[in-house]
Order: structure tokens, then C-alpha cells, then sequence
């Protein structure tokens, strides 16, 4: 089987091992390992396919042959549009998506909500998240407060921490240093992508 120069499955270092340990589970170098995520080499073996799929948690065989492939992400739960609704992990199944969203996104919350309808979230869409805990200002977020979990846009304006709502009929919200660590305000993911369905 043959590995495309961009296109390595191990490229987006989703099989939760290091270099080393993948290594040795895959019976081959450290080096090997490195030039499989460059797209160096260009082909392994059936056995080796194997255990990366499992590595992977998806089949890369369709991958090395040249074909497009979808994987599944799981939908983890619900996330407010909005504000007040109590985080809750509720696994709601699974949504196909692409190689390359995979590479980039973690996990898929269904929105609940229309708070940030004036970018195109509306209520009952899929919005991709990248789990992190930290963003630049300007990008829309997945933010706890407290046990309350909702998706807006954040701003960091002297020394402040603003949740911006993409409508005019949902207020903006603003926290000091001191309550962000009281409460408290975490950056739990970044929102990357959004599909809805009409």
C-alpha cells in the first residue's frame, strides 16, 4: 500500500502515542515513524495498516489506496447558543466528516439556542470543536461558566473577558480576572466549523 506525500494518516498525531511507542506497537523505527508523518515513505505493509487503523480508531486503508474516505466523530452533547443551560456530557451518536476535519476537530456539540445565529450557528446545528484551553481573542469558543456551558465569541479589552453574542437580542457578557477565577470562566474548545440542516 501506498502513503500520498501530504496525505500521511499519522500526520495529525491523533494515535495518543509518542514516536517511540508507536514504534515499537508498529515493530519499526523511531525514524520510520518520522518519515511516515513527512510522507517519506510512501508505503507500508498490511499488518502495519492494521495497526494504525486501530491506533487511529478508523481504517486507513481507503486512505493509502489514493480513495476519499469519511470518519466519524462523536456528538458529545449540547452546547447553548445562549446562556443557562448546566454542562452535561450526553454522547448523542456520531457524525460522518472528513479526514481533514478529523485532523483538526476532536468532537461535535449540537447547539442549542440562537444566540450566535448572526454567524450562521443556529439552533439544532453541529459545530465542530477542537479541544483547547486557551484561544486568541476574536474566535468563537466553547466557554464553562461555572457548570453552565455556552458557545460565543471571546474578547480579551483591558484585562477583561467578554462573551459576544452574535445577535443584538442576546446581551454580551463580561468578566474580571477575579471572577473568571472564581467562578470559574474556561476556554473548554474552539469552534472551528458548523454544519446545519434546514
Amino acid at each position: 500500500m501506498t502513503l500520498k506525500r501530504n496525505d500521511s494518516p499519522i500526520q495529525n498525531k491523533k494515535t495518543g502515542c509518542s514516536d517511540s511507542e508507536l514504534a515499537r506497537r508498529c515493530n519499526v523505527s523511531r525514524s520510520t515513524v518520522a518519515r511516515w508523518s513527512s510522507g517519506e515513505i510512501k508505503k507500508v505493509n498490511d499488518d502495519t495498516a492494521e495497526i494504525l487503523s486501530q491506533l487511529l480508531g478508523y481504517n486507513i486503508t481507503p486512505i493509502l489506496m489514493g480513495m476519499d474516505t469519511t470518519i466519524r466523530l462523536p456528538i458529545l452533547g449540547y452546547a447553548k447558543a445562549g446562556y443557562d443551560l448546566f454542562a452535561e456530557e450526553n454522547y448523542l451518536g456520531e457524525e460522518e466528516t472528513t479526514l481533514k476535519e478529523r485532523e483538526n476537530g476532536d468532537y461535535y456539540l449540537r447547539i442549542t439556542g440562537n444566540s450566535m445565529s448572526g454567524i450562521g450557528i443556529m439552533d439544532g446545528s453541529l459545530v465542530l470543536v477542537r479541544q483547547c484551553d486557551s484561544i486568541p481573542s476574536g474566535k468563537v469558543a466553547v466557554v464553562m461558566i461555572d457548570q453552565e456551558v455556552t458557545v460565543k465569541r471571546v474578547i480579551y479589552k483591558k484585562g477583561m473577558m467578554i462573551l459576544e453574542a452574535a445577535n443584538p437580542d442576546v446581551a454580551s457578557r463580561y468578566f474580571t480576572p477575579q471572577e473568571i477565577k472564581e467562578l470559574p470562566v474556561k476556554i473548554i474548545g474552539q469552534v472551528l466549523s458548523c454544519r446545519t440542516s434546514f
